[in-house]
């Protein structure tokens, strides 16, 4: 079956169209440290519904809500190492149900420091190691069956420190 990937960079989002089996035989492995944003693809978002259906039809969100907003399913499968890059919008949820994602957050009044072509990878080997204490994120690594909230307009990063399985709702 066909799935879409996206581009893992901040400001575009390019989307390829190629088979599940061909993203797991040659795409879902760690990520190579010299890879940009541009380069990288990763499936999350963009589901066909049809197809996995009886995945969203079987799954259990969690019971958080916002009152007034409704929620939008993002499925996605990544290899270690991959992850999406500093960006931002509406609030939301995340949940691991297989391996695990460390996610790192700012304030929407604090822009972090990142180049916006830079994998979370790179960016955690080159940029937060030489960040001053009052400079670093937030973070929390999440793991199967825990949830992080998002709020809206929170500048977030991920990174999947093992193959992961998870599903963001997005509140809208």
């Amino acid at each position: 079956r066909p799935i879409r990937l996206s581009t893992a960079n901040t400001y575009s989002y390019q989307k390829v169209d190629l088979p599940f089996q061909e993203y797991v035989d040659q795409l879902l492995e760690p990520q190579d440290l010299d890879s940009l944003g541009s380069e990288t693809l990763y499936f999350f978002g963009d589901n066909n519904f049809t197809e996995w259906g009886s995945l969203f039809q079987r799954y259990r969100p969690p019971p958080f809500r916002i009152p007034g907003t409704t929620g939008a399913y993002s499925f996605g499968i990544a290899g270690s190492g991959s992850g999406v890059p500093f960006h931002w919008h509406g609030p939301g949820f995340s949940e691991v149900i297989f391996g695990r994602k460390r996610w790192f957050l700012y304030p929407p009044e604090k822009t972090p420091e990142f180049h916006p072509n830079r994998t979370t990878l790179s960016w955690l080997l080159d940029t937060y190691p030489f960040l001053p204490s009052w400079e670093r994120p937030m973070e929390c690594t999440i793991h199967p069956g825990e949830v992080l909230y998002f709020p809206d307009r929170w500048w977030h990063a991920t990174l999947n420190l093992d193959t992961s399985v998870f599903i963001s709702t997005f509140l809208g």
